[in-house]
């Protein structure tokens, strides 16, 4: 028996904060200039949001309104949060170098660096079942606040996931963890018990998991009353394992949020994403992982290669015979084969990149 663990966060978390506002400025660039190029950070903090970065597009983007439309939508809408959406808000935004731009422009890769891409059969959206139980946990958690079914709770959270496995299959869960910050004048035990009928009842049934005789921990020092980035300082691309896998299967060196898809940290993981999803979802293997890297203006990758860790039902040159003929792995031919080039990163920034229906990377070819 072995225990893998995985963990989420809220939409409501400073780090993820950062992430949708940098994401809400790449779509707002991309759907006014499909050719825009941007690479933007953000920073939040006790009453303060900060961007910094680089964009290069035709489209007229209002950072500041931007940033606090998502401020608001998160549900920081009270100067008692000591973050909302009139805090003071920074714009630190210039052009993209040339240098840079130049290779770009020439179907070059926008960056050097390494992608994974994984799946696997234990779950319909072959992913890992840890971290989709820990994902669903924190949306779940959001939506019971956003619809005032546990109107107590503050826009902030965590969640954590522990699934035992034997001989490589997940037979149940060992504990669920959850931080969330709430109202003062609310109990923790109420919290506790509210937080296990309303949201880890339901979860752990769609998944087939009983809910019965697991670790259960809420708020584990007892107390949390004061959250989000009043308390805890945020910055774009901080989650980068909670973005992808949950820790099962490797990730690669770069985040995925405020990037434009030209670069191969955000576009190559994708794609290396569909050819490991199509893989098991064709019945070659249960288990893949595909790997590529490129160097700064690289049309093509300098490693692209798959393993599929002894659960292959055909021969290594059959899978990757068929990879071949599954996508052209040129940063070009990401971008066509995937329709990158427009604004649908937004989504993305919060519970995870991976396993999410309507995305491009995550279709099944006929």
């Amino acid at each position: 028996m072995k225990i893998y663990t995985s963990e989420s966060v809220c939409a409501g978390h400073p780090d993820k904060i950062c992430d949708q506002i940098s994401d809400a400025i790449l779509d707002a660039a991309l759907r006014g200039d499909v050719l825009s190029r941007v690479a933007v950070e953000t920073m939040v903090g006790k009453n303060i949001c900060i961007m910094m970065g680089e964009v290069t597009t035709k489209a007229q983007l209002k950072y500041e309104q931007i940033a606090r439309s998502v401020i608001k939508k998160l549900g920081y809408d009270k100067a008692e949060y000591g973050f909302w959406d009139k805090s003071r808000v920074e714009v630190y935004i210039h052009e993209q170098s040339r240098e840079i731009a130049q290779g770009v422009d020439e179907k070059g890769a926008g960056d050097q660096g390494m992608m994974y891409g994984f799946a696997c059969n234990e779950t319909a959206q072959l992913m890992p079942i840890p971290i989709m139980i820990a994902h669903a946990i924190a949306c779940r958690i959001d939506e019971v606040r956003q619809k005032s079914i546990l109107e107590y709770l503050k826009p902030d959270g965590k969640t954590q996931v522990s699934v035992e496995y034997e001989r490589g299959i997940p037979k149940r869960i060992a504990s669920i963890v959850i931080a969330v910050p709430h109202e003062e004048k609310i109990k923790l035990a109420q919290v506790k018990e509210d937080l296990y009928k309303q949201v880890v009842i339901p979860i752990t049934e769609k998944f087939k998991m009983s809910h019965k005789n697991i670790l259960y921990i809420v708020n584990g020092t007892g107390v949390w009353h004061k959250g989000g980035p009043a308390s805890d300082t945020g910055l774009t691309g901080r989650k980068i394992v909670v973005d992808t896998y949950g820790g099962i299967g490797r990730i690669g060196g770069g985040a995925f949020s405020g990037k434009d898809p030209t670069k191969v940290d955000r576009s190559g993981a994708y794609a290396a994403r569909y050819m490991a999803k199509n893989i098991v979802a064709h019945g070659l293997a249960d288990k893949a992982e595909v790997r590529l890297a490129y160097f700064i203006g690289a049309k093509q990758p300098v490693m692209q290669e798959v393993e599929t860790f002894g659960t292959n039902k055909v021969s290594e040159k059959v899978i990757t015979d068929y990879l071949l003929t599954l996508l052209d792995t040129s940063v070009s031919g990401i971008l066509k084969k995937l329709d990158l080039l427009r604004p649908i990163y937004y989504k993305t920034a919060a519970y995870g990149h991976f396993g999410k229906e309507g995305l491009p990377w995550e279709q099944v070819v006929d």
